[in-house]
């Protein structure tokens, strides 16, 4: 029995019309065993998918439709008594009933269920199209026929297609505005350089999540991230070189983060990393793989493939501090351990038995 692939995420293809596929290739196998005649076995299959919302067709081997239930006669926009007995070439424009008869054609040679997607005209709205997912079953009494009889479904996904092309047009828009803040002209949202958040935009980040932390009893993270040797880097490779790196850093820390997260360059080659409501244990899991990233990733300068590692320290609020002004003091001590360990590595900071905070009187250290 063969299942719809899950081509689309989500449940926007219904169960029911999932299942309409697996009905109808169960009924063409049934019917092939019980040898039953064309007759009956078309009014089994309209009684079986009538009801369905997908459109259900069958052909006879010379491509004339011998059955359309309702959706599928909406689909093509005719009434069924003027669908039955024609063939595609009677009923589409010329180019598009090519396409049709070669799906077709492909079905009963493959002599399996063959899916795609089309793009069928909408009725009575000229110049527009609706998308569809379809599935062909051929059928035959004898294997070497290579003249089958055939059934399909149409299922629409018009509305799907047009969820994903606002989703694609929201993220490009997001990407723009993303851009326009880094390179605004006042210079205190992005890092010109890297393209994270600048510091001061990152401290008023940090001042929002503690405030949500308190009033909803949850918890955040908070990450120092610095490049290992990164004198040693320019003084070897010069300054364009460390400029590239920081580029590639900066990158890095971006696509490893949510759009809730805020990582920042706190300057040179120092980084920090807010990870909204997530403790010690994923904070880590997620450094953890920034870090491999990085020691995997070649930087290119001037023909030369230059390669970097980072430390970094991972502190939580409230779990390894309940002090706001003492966040970044434990993230940058479990840096300074991981620095000892002799770097390219991921530390957590050491819990505190700090007093719980009650606000933000006091001002945070960055």
């Amino acid at each position: 029995m063969t299942r719809l692939r899950p081509l689309y995420a989500g449940e926007m293809i219904s169960a029911e019309e999932t299942l309409s596929a697996d009905v109808l290739e169960q009924m063409l196998r049934q019917a092939h065993a019980r040898g039953c005649d064309d007759h009956r076995f078309l009014q089994h299959l309209q009684l079986a998918v009538e009801p369905l919302r997908a459109g259900v067709f069958a052909k006879d081997p010379q491509g004339r439709y011998l059955f359309v239930n309702q959706a599928a006669a909406d689909v093509i926009g005719l009434p069924a008594a003027q669908i039955v007995g024609r063939r595609d070439t009677d009923i589409f424009p010329a180019e598009l009933a090519h396409r049709i008869v070669e799906l077709d054609r492909s079905a009963r040679s493959q002599r399996r269920a063959l899916e795609c997607e089309e793009a069928l005209p909408a009725p009575g709205q000229p110049g527009l199209e609706r998308d569809f997912f379809s599935v062909r079953v051929p059928v035959s009494q004898r294997e070497s026929d290579p003249l089958q009889p055939l059934c399909g479904i149409w299922i629409e996904i018009t509305e799907l297609r047009r969820t994903q092309d606002q989703l694609r047009q929201a993220l490009a828009q997001l990407q723009h505005d993303a851009a326009a803040g880094a390179s605004g002209p006042d210079g205190q949202v992005r890092d010109p350089l890297t393209g994270v958040y600048a510091r001061g935009h990152f401290e008023e980040q940090v001042r929002r999540e503690i405030e949500v932390s308190l009033r909803e009893h949850r918890e955040f993270a908070l990450v120092t991230v610095e490049v290992d040797a990164f004198d040693a880097l320019i003084g070897e490779h010069g300054v364009a070189a460390g400029e590239r790196v920081l580029q590639a850093l900066g990158l890095q820390l971006r696509a490893s983060t949510r759009a809730m997260d805020a990582p920042c360059r706190l300057g040179d080659e120092r980084f920090a990393v807010l990870l909204s409501g997530i403790g010690l244990a994923t904070a880590h899991a997620r450094m953890e793989n920034v870090r491999r990233q990085c020691e995997a990733l070649p930087v290119m300068h001037e023909g030369r493939e230059i390669r970097f590692t980072v430390s970094v320290g991972v502190a939580c609020f409230p779990h390894t501090t309940a002090r706001p002004d003492a966040l970044l003091p434990a993230a940058e001590r479990a840096l300074a351990q991981a620095r000892e360990r002799g770097a390219n590595t991921v530390a957590l900071a050491s819990i505190s038995f700090d007093a719980p905070a009650a606000g933000l009187d006091e001002p945070l250290s960055f």
